[in-house]
């Protein structure tokens, strides 16, 4: 459904565009397509030599440093409400 465009289909599109925009529009909006694809370009480009250099950077640092785990802390368990909990045995004598 979706395929490759055909010449016809670049052909309609261009006629389109000519009838839509005018032959007067069409450089100049050409020209501003371009401008603006070139300048995603030098965005895109930057982006991924910042984030080749995070990652470079970061590498770098976890060799110099290894990492040291510390053992988890868990905590004690708490007393369950439901449980009965011995009392202290008191041993007073019965008075009559």
């Amino acid at each position: 459904m979706f395929g490759m465009i055909g010449t016809q289909d670049m052909i309609l599109f261009f006629v389109l565009m000519l009838l839509l925009f005018g032959a007067k529009k069409l450089p100049e909006l050409a020209r501003g397509m371009g401008k603006a694809m070139g300048e995603f370009k030098k965005v895109r480009e930057e982006f991924e030599r910042e984030i080749t250099h995070a990652v470079k950077h970061a590498e770098n640092e976890a060799v110099k440093e290894p990492a040291t785990i510390e053992p988890a802390k868990i905590p004690a368990p708490a007393a369950d409400p439901a449980t009965p909990t011995a009392a202290p045995a008191t041993h007073e004598p019965h008075v009559s």
